[in-house]
């Protein structure tokens, strides 16, 4: 008993004496540092102001901010996303969460919508894939299981596959569906990220992933998807040692049969300017693909070397093209009315012109930027893209190219709208990272993301299952495809091929409504 009552007293001992031990040496080392105004003043209770800082994010993601609060994406946006990829659903109950106060753009509906058997829709070959059911789920458990279905496509009917490159090229690009995955470079996703997109992409079909920058990695190809490989600033993967354009090694990437397009960045939305990705994710094989030294931080030039006129680069596309055999397209933000009209007036006169033209909101993500840049350069999309898709139209020239469009577009309906402003198609980047695992920390730029997705950590990147993501990554596509043609059966027309901004409004704070041409005027 007396051992018991001595064994007792020491760990009360130990449990009062170690943190009282704790809190005066903090006082003691905070009390006398000079960094911190607060700690020097209140060493032991100013330390909790930095602990809540630290994890406020965590805070207002899960407990303080409503579903459509956060940013860059609310919860709501992140969960609709989640939930097509793993359940291949987009059901909803009771009613929606938008603010309907505020001013938006809407789709118009039809007195007389389109019936099913109406809408021009290729449903074959039907796709295996995997989904997940719930079986029980409440507070303190939740079972799930995975079961194979074969899902309908919703690729294009076969007259209305889109080309691109139909007139210029020897080998232009057939596509069945509207939508793929934006321009993400292996660096800034790991090599498991990338794979798994490549093999949803290639499970869903109709679509396409672009190689970011970066350049192109064997994990881009691995899954077989459908490759629109970008070439920045950088030149990486098709660059001599020195730093200058190798047309040898621009020729050995065109004879790849996934290639099917070449993309030159001119710019990126959340950074105006030529790529960034820190040293402590250059290993090895990334450095090897982008012909740099390993840990080093990577900087591209903020524009190409090659050009610096309008003139020289659409020369430069046209040997682009001739040596590639394949469609080349350029990357812009909009900005500045007087330059694109520059750029389109000089297409317009000369006869040449890219293929395609992607456009990028200055709302769209990056894995590194400056707060300046990502803030308040370029346009919007759904400004800069009716602004682009207006001057190729008054040029004469619009039928000759298509538009790609990105910035947040990661839902059917956004995608509709854009599609109504002018797009031919639309490229998501974040809503493809979402359905990889990525959990909105926010940490893409340090190598440390939690879920193995911006990283090439290998100990992180376990976390990532590839069989299991790139079914997420398939049924993500599918349901958007759906979604797109449910809209379009609303709309009264037979495909999303067909909206145009007839098919939408924007509706002003007071409520007034805006027809699409008086609106681009008053914008121009």
């Amino acid at each position: 008993m007396e051992q018991a009552i001595i064994v007792l007293i020491c760990i009360l001992i130990f449990i009062i004496l170690v943190p009282a031990a704790l809190l005066l040496w903090i006082y003691i080392r905070d009390e006398k540092q000079e960094e911190h105004s607060v700690l020097r003043n209140y060493p032991v209770a100013g330390k909790l102001r930095y602990i809540f800082e630290k994890i406020g994010p965590e805070l207002r993601q899960y407990l303080f901010s409503n579903d459509n609060e956060e940013q860059p994406f609310s919860r709501r946006e992140y969960e609709q996303t989640v939930i097509s990829g793993k359940y291949k659903s987009r059901m909803m109950g009771f009613g929606s969460e938008r603010d309907f106060d505020q001013p938006g753009y809407y789709i118009r509906n039809a007195l007389f919508p389109k019936q099913r058997e109406e809408l021009r829709i290729g449903q074959s070959p039907k796709i295996e894939t995997m989904v997940y059911r719930i079986d029980k789920d409440n507070l303190l458990k939740r079972n799930e299981h995975r079961e194979k279905i074969k899902a309908d496509p919703y690729y294009l009917h076969p007259d209305d596959v889109q080309v691109i490159g139909k007139d210029t090229c020897q080998k232009p690009f057939y596509v069945k569906g509207l939508i793929g995955q934006s321009a993400m470079s292996y660096g800034s996703l790991g090599d498991r990220a990338i794979t798994a997109l490549s093999k949803g992409l290639h499970q869903a079909g109709g679509t396409w992933m672009n190689t970011g920058e970066g350049g192109l990695s064997e994990h881009h190809l691995k899954g077989g998807a459908d490759i629109i490989c970008q070439i920045g600033p950088g030149l990486f993967g098709v660059r001599t040692q020195d730093g200058a354009f190798s047309w040898e090694e621009f020729k050995k990437k065109s004879q790849l049969e996934q290639i099917k397009a070449f993309e030159l960045k001119l710019a990126q939305g959340a950074k105006a300017r030529g790529g960034h990705i820190d040293g402590s994710k250059v290993t090895e094989e990334i450095a090897a693909i982008r012909n740099v030294k390993p840990g080093q931080s990577i900087d591209s030039p903020n524009r190409f070397n090659e050009f610096s006129s309008v003139q020289v680069m659409l020369d430069f596309i046209e040997k682009m093209r001739a040596v590639g055999q394949k469609p080349v397209g350029i990357k812009i933000v909009a900005g500045s009315r007087k330059d694109l009209e520059e750029l389109i007036s000089c297409m317009s006169s000369s006869g040449k012109h890219p293929d395609f033209i992607t456009i990028d909101g200055s709302e769209g993500g990056t894995g590194a930027s400056f707060h300046e840049l990502a803030d308040s350069v370029g346009l919007p999309i759904l400004t800069g893209l009716p602004l682009v898709d207006g001057l190729l139209k008054e040029y004469g020239i619009r039928d000759k190219l298509k538009i790609f469009a990105s910035g947040k577009l990661l839902t059917s309906d956004k995608i509709a709208v854009a599609l109504a402003l002018g797009a031919d198609f639309v490229n998501i980047a974040r809503g493809m990272m979402f359905s990889v695992g990525c959990i909105r920390a926010q940490v893409c730029h340090t190598n440390h993301c939690p879920v193995g997705v911006a990283t090439t950590d290998p100990k992180l990147q376990r976390a990532l299952s590839i069989e299991d993501k790139q079914h997420r990554v398939c049924n993500y596509v599918l349901s958007l495809r759906e979604g797109l043609f449910h809209l379009a059966a609303a709309a009264g027309i037979s495909s999303p091929i067909h909206f145009t901004n007839e098919h939408i409004v924007y509706k002003e704070k007071d409520g007034r409504i805006k027809e699409l041409p008086d609106l681009m005027k008053q914008h121009a």
